[in-house]
């Protein structure tokens, strides 16, 4: 039996937020509900009524808009994955997106939900830290921008007030010529598992040497974690093994995962993430 007594379509995000406020803190917003339904079936997310986003007009945007790509609530993972401009754009997070569960988990999840679910190894959150994306948080005062780590307060912790706060986008710039990326993710299977580790790399070459690097990785933080000592050795270095291997090897000491039953032992994820940041820095420079 769901938890839930009430379930709410609103028809603007002015309502969603005004029903938010009625309920007292004993509602919750809804789109994909691929994480949210199980929480709430085992007890982890308290709500009497779901207030579901899937009818608002307008929020299933995809599309670049004064020099950002620009991405709606309403937009699942498999929908990322197949946008052209995303493929062609930010190629990092469609293959992020397509790596996440399966068919149908991606059909109904969605990119944002992924983000506010604050989990350190989901796909798509890894991929947007890397594009140094942007979550637009809107409430009864207004819409403000704000960088995609400020949202992160712990593992499954997000900043985003869930009684009076809604994400409303994500942007990031597009990859600029010339940049090349890569995601790895490592499981103990292709599909329909949580990865033991993933990494998403976005590199800028120029006349061989790096431009500008960013190297995204989870889980080994309680949030996505940005490599920032392996990203400033590597601007203004020569593409090469020395350079890659040195970054690989910051990006290992810096990481700090944790033992788990489920993705292994800390001692070997944290030799892997060497492992799996040298191999995306070499196929992120070979774009």
């Amino acid at each position: 039996m769901l938890p839930w007594t009430k379930y709410l379509f609103p028809h603007t995000v002015e309502e969603a937020l005004e029903m938010l406020a009625a309920y007292g803190g004993r509602a919750r917003l809804i789109a994909g509900g691929t994480d949210l339904v199980l929480q709430a079936e085992r007890g982890q997310v308290h709500a009497e009524v779901m207030v579901d986003i899937t009818r608002i007009p307008g929020l299933d945007f995809l599309e670049e808009r004064d020099g950002w790509i620009c991405i709606g609530p309403q937009v699942t993972h498999a929908q990322v994955a197949a946008s052209q401009l995303v493929r062609e754009k930010a190629g990092v997070l469609a293959q992020a997106c397509g790596s996440v569960g399966g068919p149908q988990i991606r059909h109904v999840g969605t990119l944002v939900g992924n983000v506010v679910n604050a989990m350190p190894a989901a796909d798509g959150a890894v991929a947007l830290f890397a594009l140094d994306a942007e979550v637009e948080v809107t409430d009864c005062s207004g819409q403000a921008w704000r960088p995609i780590a400020d949202l992160y307060a712990g593992v499954g912790k997000c900043r985003v007030d869930p009684c009076a706060q809604m994400v409303t986008g994500v942007r990031f710039r597009p990859l600029p010529s010339g940049t090349g990326w890569a995601y790895i993710r490592l499981a103990q299977r292709k599909a329909l598992i949580l990865p033991m580790l993933n990494t998403a790399v976005v590199a800028e070459v120029e006349a061989g040497f790096f431009r500008d690097v960013r190297i995204a990785v989870g889980p080994v933080a309680p949030m996505p974690f940005r490599a920032l000592a392996a990203e400033e050795l590597l601007r203004g270095a020569p593409v090469g093994e020395e350079s890659i291997a040195e970054a690989a090897r910051l990006a290992e000491e810096a990481a700090s995962p944790r033992d788990s039953v489920i993705r292994g032992s800390a001692e070997y994820r944290k030799a892997m993430v060497g492992v799996l940041v040298r191999r995306a820095l070499a196929r992120a420079a070979c774009e």
